[in-house]
């Protein structure tokens, strides 16, 4: 029967207390069939456990794949074991699960019935391999997202103390209390500001290629901490779509025969990202960055509402910031108009050619007005920084 298999899979549900799992195997006639399942504690002794487990169970020459949700933080504990033990990995977003378990015709949804999906999806599809954040990253991360959850507790009581003000009846303790607390948060953010600073600091070439994505003004030391460390150091895209995908800020369509929906961003991404580029976007435009004042403006002539402005104004930020962190170049604000200039340039002299009666690829009329510019203004392409 093992000589049949083409793949193993085990499927895990991860909660903070536990990991239901299944083993799945596909065969020669792409018949899936559940070997085992099992539940387990989420904790070291527990990991090893299911390893054991695993091991017993599987066919040692056939391939075996590990595919789990990302959730929260529960999952990277097992995802970083088993990943040392050289297991081959995958994380997937909830959102994505929930939708394969929809389309199988799941209506129900309990741990057994996730982790039985999973090992499913797991033979089924080709997904790619987890790949652990690196130490530095995994650092500025706990850094960021405590800054912000600080950040936000500290809203809460400026709110609290602000209502309390405005009340019929003031309670001095009350008041005591708040502003103790802001004091303390206030005191706890400065100090991890520090720490990320220092943390990016401690290495020189991370450090130059931060600097030179805050030539952009209204982008800040926090915002680009955030960016590096939700995407590991933008390592895993190669594409735009994929960040623009994995941040939420993609567009869905609603559009079936002759009706037309409404057009919306998904959402259904990073939110810290997103978080850490909303007050940016307002930034740029209140400092006249002219390549966003004017789509800003110019989607506002649309008829656009400012909000819908504004978020188009942080996924083009976005992009422009993974651009310039890929290439290692420095932040040119008149970029665009310069290289709508040359094309305007070389379309003329394109018409003119052949006005003339000149092709308008002879390189001796065409090619010195490209080499000149390129000279000019080089577009120097930096190596890929390992964090170490």
């Amino acid at each position: 029967m093992m000589k049949n298999l083409l793949c193993q899979n085990l499927g895990v549900d991860v909660s903070k207390d536990s990991l239901d799992v299944v083993f799945s195997t596909l065969d020669m006639e792409r018949q899936v069939r559940v070997k085992a399942s099992r539940k387990f504690a989420n904790t070291p002794a527990g990991i090893r456990q299911l390893q054991r487990w695993m091991e017993s169970k599987r066919a040692a020459e056939v391939e075996l794949r590990i595919l789990m949700e990302a959730t929260g933080i529960y999952y990277e504990q097992l995802a970083w074991f088993l990943h040392q033990q050289g297991y081959q990995v995958s994380v997937i977003l909830p959102t994505k699960a929930k939708r394969y378990l929809q389309a199988m015709g799941h209506k129900s949804k309990n741990d057994s019935i996730d982790a039985k999906g999973l090992a499913r999806m797991g033979l089924e599809q080709l997904l790619p391999l987890w790949q652990p954040l690196s130490q530095n990253i995994y650092q500025l991360r706990l850094l960021t997202r405590q800054l912000e959850d600080f950040s936000n507790q500290r809203t809460v009581f400026l709110n609290q103390l602000h209502a309390l003000h405005h009340s019929a009846f003031a309670v001095k303790q009350v008041e005591k209390s708040l502003k103790k607390m802001v004091r303390t948060l206030e005191k706890s953010i400065q100090e991890l500001e520090e720490a990320i600073q220092e943390l990016i600091c401690q290495d020189p070439l991370l450090a130059e290629r931060v600097e030179k994505l805050l030539a952009i003004k209204g982008v800040g030391l926090k915002t680009v901490a955030v960016l590096l460390a939700e995407t590991n150091g933008f390592a895993t895209f190669e594409k735009q779509g994929q960040l623009v995908s994995y941040s939420g800020y993609d567009v869905v369509e609603n559009q079936s025969g002759k009706r037309s929906g409404k057009t919306r961003m998904s959402k259904k991404g990073n939110a810290h990202i997103r978080r850490a580029m909303h007050l940016p976007a307002f930034s740029v435009v209140r400092y006249k960055e002219p390549v966003f004042t004017a789509l800003h403006e110019r989607l506002l002539a649309k008829g656009k509402t400012k909000m819908q402005a504004y978020v188009a104004v942080q996924r083009k930020l976005l992009i422009l910031i993974w651009t310039l962190w890929r290439k290692n170049q420095v932040y040119d604000p008149l970029y665009d108009q310069r290289h709508q200039k040359q094309k305007e340039a070389i379309l003329s002299l394109e018409a003119g050619a052949s006005l003339s009666g000149v092709c308008a690829a002879d390189e001796n009329k065409v090619a010195p007005l490209g080499r000149a510019t390129q000279d000019e203004h080089p577009a120097p392409v930096g190596q890929e920084l390992s964090f170490r």
